[in-house]
């Protein structure tokens, strides 16, 4: 059956550090395994973190950039390239189904950033398929992109794979490095209320922010939003997430990655993230 006619997954990868583009763990495994198993996709359209703006836009460039937004980090990372194509024509077709939310055409400022690229090298690592990013418009609330990301459900119904990264617990100013591969109290408590919410009624999660430990959870929103993208799509289709993989990383980041439209279960005996270079400073303009 062609991607054509099959109604596509959707995913939510928790990714983490740049230095998992790098490596071989249970999150990139997982990620590996979900690429091997959809379909392929006519198109990949990503909601990634990183690009966080003040306003809704779409990469409309043929040749789109690999975007190394991070500093600090072994020049093997920054020597990485993600050198898929673009798909200009779905600009069009994204500001059709999200009407009337305006969507602008990016064609020369952005492209590929280490959110979509860093979990793409594992999941599509051949890097033909077309990826296009879906900017996250910073003055807008919860709802409006859980409602925005309903509205792009159709697109699922034409070939394009929609891919959401982020994290759902993402506290850059509470990471400690001796904390290689757990979580604090308060990180555990909110990813596992996400978790219930997310394999429930994904369609709360907008009202994920009333939780006790939302403040520390998601000191700010950029990287909690992209799951908003997945739960849209999950409430239109009437549907709720599976848990690919799971797990923490520095204490302050949850690296919980959900499905749309297709399990996985990972392999738990594999290590989890890296340990994080020390040059590298946690803060909120890095990772």
């Amino acid at each position: 059956m062609s991607s054509a006619t099959t109604v596509m997954p959707a995913v939510f990868f928790g990714h983490g550090t740049p230095m998992n583009a790098l490596e071989v763990n249970r999150y990139t495994a997982a990620w590996r395994a979900f690429g091997r198993s959809v379909p392929r996709p006519r198109a990949i359209l990503v909601v990634s973190a990183h690009w966080y703006i003040g306003a809704t836009a779409v990469t409309a460039m043929p040749r789109p950039r690999t975007i190394h937004d991070f500093y600090g980090f072994p020049q093997e990372l920054f020597d990485v390239r993600y050198p898929a194509p673009g798909l200009p024509e779905l600009a069009e077709e994204i500001s059709d189904v999200v009407h009337p939310t305006w969507v602008g055409a990016d064609v020369d400022s952005w492209g590929i950033d280490h959110g979509t690229w860093s979990v793409l090298v594992h999941a599509f690592p051949e890097a033909d398929i077309p990826v296009v990013q879906l900017s996250i418009n910073a003055f807008k609330g919860l709802d409006h992109h859980l409602e925005l990301g309903a509205r792009l459900a159709p697109l699922r119904e034409r070939g394009v794979l929609v891919v959401t990264s982020g994290n759902v617990v993402h506290n850059l100013g509470g990471v400690d490095r001796r904390l290689v591969d757990q979580g604090f109290d308060w990180a555990q408590r909110f990813d596992e209320a996400a978790k219930a919410t997310m394999l429930g009624t994904p369609t709360e999660a907008g009202r994920l922010d009333g939780h006790r430990d939302f403040g520390l959870a998601v000191p700010t929103p950029d990287h909690f939003i992209p799951l908003l993208y997945l739960a849209g799509l999950a409430g239109a289709a009437d549907a709720t997430a599976d848990v690919l993989v799971d797990g923490y990383a520095y204490g302050s980041l949850s690296m919980t990655a959900y499905t749309l439209g297709l399990s996985g279960h990972a392999d738990r005996s594999l290590p989890g993230v890296p340990t994080l270079p020390d040059a590298v400073p946690a803060d909120s303009t890095n990772l």
